[in-house]
């Protein structure tokens, strides 16, 4: 029972209350308004309120002698976003409450049961009143008196008094007799006005299920099924609730039906689950959900403020609302292309004039790399940054040996893997696509590699590398080609391993499959010193060059990264604690994750959206992903090490650093990627061999257990008779599961994500779009030649467009940045971890051994006996470098998939 402070000052309800005029959760300047209550006025009765100072104290009835004073500070981040919505008469009721002390209704939650009677303690119930404001936080307070017998602080029910939600970090009780408590939060607390029932917050110490103090059993038991949800209704923008959904709200196929696209997730198109957000569904197809903007996520998934407006707010509102709107109306034709190369340098020296874009100061300060200039007049200046490639070498995109170079230390070293069959041949149905036999013969192999060999000898020694885009693309190339002005091949580029570790491209196969009543098509492509083939050659590079770009952007970056971890963050949430341990170490590599996939879905992924629009596969994009999702995708192939001996790019060997033997020693993505695979696991050991010393422990884990069973048979459960998903008995098998998911959600991600403006800045190195057929495709005489009197012409005609280009330009610069609040692996630990001396002590090792990382990182770049990522003009690798300053640097490794 509440013992209230006497009342120390009296105001007749003639006299004025102070109100404020700028306030955000609790934070006041003095205004004043008359409070009129004609009833009150009539019988002249004076009521007193009490507006007190000092903190309210809250106690137990009966409480004994030896009582703790306790003291809680409650620290509430000020946001702009609160502010704004706090605006109005609910502000006026808030500050009320703050005035009253009554702002913050904490109950504390003791860990003990009553040793009397078996049952939980009844809650100490005390209000938190406005203090003080420091920076971006505003702190509120509440004393306590907890008799001796209450037992520890366990966990705390929090009620927010105000209209509107308020964004708690932590909440710290001093005075307690074992010390400082410290809960954090970082969460979002809905007003008690919208959602009836309290949040619970959980102290630092983290608890195994059998572990957990009887006391707090029942609430871990409740929060997970309210985490849960039941799976009906549609989602409110404030709930917390994670469940499953497969991808069928791409489009608004209600307004328009050409935005139908293939639902993905089902035994059509198997596909990782997103988040379900209940929406009705559409009019038209009610297999379709129906297209609302702003896509829920569950309220503490949302961005920070600081990213936000970075990012969500500004970046990609301004990129889509202000910026490629803006292209499209100062290029009017989409199909025109460039004139000539020097046409492509001057959007880096001169710029594009656009129409005047509205709040053009804006627009410069969430864009400066970009609005480099806005005019007074009519129009504004769109000026891109000069790519680190190409500002240290003009040339470098026609170069043989940067192509090839580019496969093991650019922005998609995924793709190349090692020759081990002989001859090729595709696996699609040769009645379907026409013969299987791949055309690179064994004499054009041998021819180019001037007989220093036999096929049979270059693959035994493990020289023969190949990217192979074959059987993903052909099935798709007559479908993209009734596209308008699209053109699409099936491809395989094959590589020879030079004795100082470089690679030489010697072969392309571009394949057409029989279509338009013409047979399969198919022509081999080899560097050539007449000017005929060396053109050719440069056409068929620039097609493989856009394929790698297509698979890069959809299944190394979109799919593996971001897709199939959503899966990840819904499990974890759904089924592990936040005081488990393995909630505690997954959080941050899954934090923002879920909303920067709802911001694709809305903005960037979706039907007729941007990327449809720079990438040659067009509408058919996401479906492709599931094609390799089907065919192709394997947890238990995930990992850094596993992922590279599929590939055949490594080998085990328990002699070699990392227990791995590298087939091409020099592969920058691999050297630096097994330093951070290794400094990772050392932390992941420690962390997983602490909380589980036995192995039984694991198996007995039984929220563990059914996390990882959801991750299996319900977020991919298109997989989930999959024979090759990891059993989880063992600290071993945990501590490889974790692994894969941490190093996909942190180190691949950067890998493959914020290299994007360095590597493909300049379009023609990296374009995302092909446009014309190649010349010797069944030319017509008129067409061969035009192509022979200005090659030039057709591999302009061949590149993106002037509105595909600079939009394709634009997406790669705004997230290839680095939020200024990015949280980079191994930098800053959690509170849970840092409150622990064995994981405290892990997590500073990581540290340790990540600083070293860089500075080794740094020595290799330096290296000249690295040729593939030393020499002159070449960008130094960097991509896995953990550390980075904000803006787009090709570095730095954040914690997860955030952007």
């Amino acid at each position: 029972m509440l013992r209230p402070n006497q009342i120390h000052q009296s105001h007749s309800i003639g006299n004025l209350l102070p109100f404020t005029g700028q306030f955000i959760h609790g934070f006041f300047t003095p205004a004043f308004l008359p409070l009129h209550n004609s009833n009150m006025n009539q019988t002249r009765k004076t009521v007193k309120l009490g507006i007190h100072p000092n903190p309210i104290k809250a106690t137990l009835t009966n409480t004994p002698e030896k009582a703790s004073a306790v003291k809680a500070t409650v620290t509430v981040k000020q946001t702009v976003t609160s502010f704004i919505k706090n605006i109005g008469v609910q502000q006026g009721l808030d500050e009320i409450h703050d005035l009253l002390g009554k702002t913050l209704l904490l109950e504390l939650v003791s860990a003990d049961l009553d040793h009397k009677t078996g049952v939980e303690k009844s809650k100490i119930k005390g209000y938190a009143h406005r203090v003080r404001k420091d920076g971006n936080n505003v702190e509120y307070e509440a004393e306590f008196e907890i008799p001796a017998d209450f037992g520890e602080i366990g966990a705390v029910v929090v009620e927010n008094e105000h209209h509107k939600e308020m964004f708690i970090e932590d909440i710290v009780f001093a005075g307690v007799p074992n010390g400082v408590v410290s809960v954090s939060c970082n969460s979002w607390v809905h007003s008690k006005f919208d959602n009836p029932r309290n949040r619970v917050f959980f102290t630092n110490k983290s608890y195994l299920p059998s572990q957990t103090p009887n006391g707090l059993r029942r609430l871990r038991e409740e929060e997970l099924l309210n985490l849960q949800g039941n799976g009906l209704g549609q989602r409110k923008s404030s709930e917390r609730i994670y469940d499953y959904d497969v991808y069928n709200d791409l489009g608004d196929i209600d307004t328009d039906p050409t935005n139908k696209r293939s639902i993905l997730g089902g035994n059509d198109f198997p596909y990782p689950r997103r988040c379900r957000t209940g929406r009705p569904r559409c009019r038209t197809d009610p297999s379709y959900e129906k297209w609302e903007a702003g896509f829920y996520v569950p309220r503490d998934e949302a961005f920070s403020e600081v990213k936000q407006m970075t990012f969500s707010t500004n970046f990609m509102y301004s990129m889509l609302t202000a910026i490629i709107p803006s292209l499209e109306a100062a290029i009017l034709d989409p199909d025109l292309g460039f004139p000539n190369f020097n046409a492509i340098d001057e959007l880096y020296t001169q710029g594009l004039n656009l129409p005047a874009l509205d709040k053009k100061e804006l627009w410069k300060s969430v864009l400066p790399r970009l609005i480099k200039t806005v005019s007074d007049g009519a129009h504004s200046l769109l000026r891109f940054e000069t790519p680190e490639t190409l500002d240290r070498d003009k040339f470098f995109w026609l170069r043989d040996e940067e192509f090839s170079r580019q496969t093991l230390a650019g922005l998609n070293p995924l793709s190349i893997k090692l020759v081990t069959e002989w001859p090729l041949k595709s696996k699609l149905d040769p009645k379907i696509y026409g013969p299987a036999e791949s055309a690179i013969t064994t004499d054009i192999i041998e021819r180019e590699i001037n007989e220093v060999m036999t096929v049979h000898k270059a693959i035994d020694e493990k020289r023969l590398f190949m990217l192979d885009y074959h059987d993903l693309f052909l099935p798709y190339v007559e479908r993209v080609r009734d596209l308008k002005g699209r053109t699409l091949y099936g491809s395989r580029t094959i590589f020879f391993l030079n004795p100082d570790g470089t690679l030489k491209p010697i072969a392309i196969e571009l394949t057409r499959p029989p279509m338009d009543g013409k047979p399969q098509w198919k022509e081999v492509y080899t560097p050539c010193l007449h000017s005929t083939g060396d053109w050719l050659w440069k056409l068929a590079k620039t097609h493989v060059l856009a394929h790698d770009s297509i698979y890069h952007q959809l299944v190394s970056h979109w799919l593996k990264t971001h897709a199939c971890s959503e899966p990840y963050v819904i499990a974890t949430n759904r089924h592990l604690s936040v005081m488990h341990p393995i909630y505690r170490l997954l959080h941050p590599h899954l934090r923002y994750t879920m909303e920067i996939n709802a911001l694709a879905r809305e903005s960037l992924i979706s039907a007729d959206g941007p990327i449809e629009k720079i990438m040659t596969l067009g509408k058919y994009y996401l479906e492709v992903s599931s094609v390799f999702y089907d065919k192709h995708w394997r947890f238990d192939q995930q990992s850094l090490p596993a992922d590279l001996i599929s590939r055949g790019m490594a080998v085990e060997d328990p002699n070699a650093p990392q227990g791995l033997r590298l087939t091409i020693k020099d592969y920058p993505y691999a050297n630096d990627g097994l330093l951070l695979w290794d400094a990772l696991k050392q932390w992941v050991t420690e962390y997983v061999n602490h909380y589980y010393p036995n192995s039984s422990m694991v198996e007995a884990d039984q929220e563990l257990q059914a996390w990882w069973t959801e991750i299996r048979t319900v977020g991919h459960g298109d997989k989930k008779d999959e024979p090759w998903w990891p059993v989880l008995r063992t600290p071993k098998d945990l501590i490889e599961i974790l692994m894969t998911i941490i190093w996909v959600a942190s180190c691949q991600h950067a890998a493959v994500n914020f290299g994007q403006y360095t590597y493909a800045g300049y379009f023609p190195s990296r374009p995302s779009f092909t446009r014309a057929k190649m010349p010797n495709e069944d030319p017509t005489e008129d067409e061969w030649r035009r192509f022979l009197r200005k090659p030039e012409a057709a591999l302009l005609e061949c590149l993106p467009s002037q509105i595909q280009a600079t939009r394709a330009m634009a997406i790669w610069d705004v997230i290839s940045h680095h939020s200024p609040d990015e949280e980079y692996v191994g930098e800053k630990p959690e509170a849970s971890w840092a409150e622990n001396a064995v994981t405290k002590a892990a997590f500073e090792r990581l540290h340790g051994k990540l600083k070293e990382v860089e500075a080794i990182i740094d020595e290799r770049n330096a290296d000249c006996n690295l040729k593939n990522r030393n020499g002159a003009g070449i960008t130094p690798y960097e991509l896995l470098k953990p550390f980075s300053e904000p803006g787009v640097t090709g570095k730095g490794v954040p914690n997860s998939v955030s952007i």
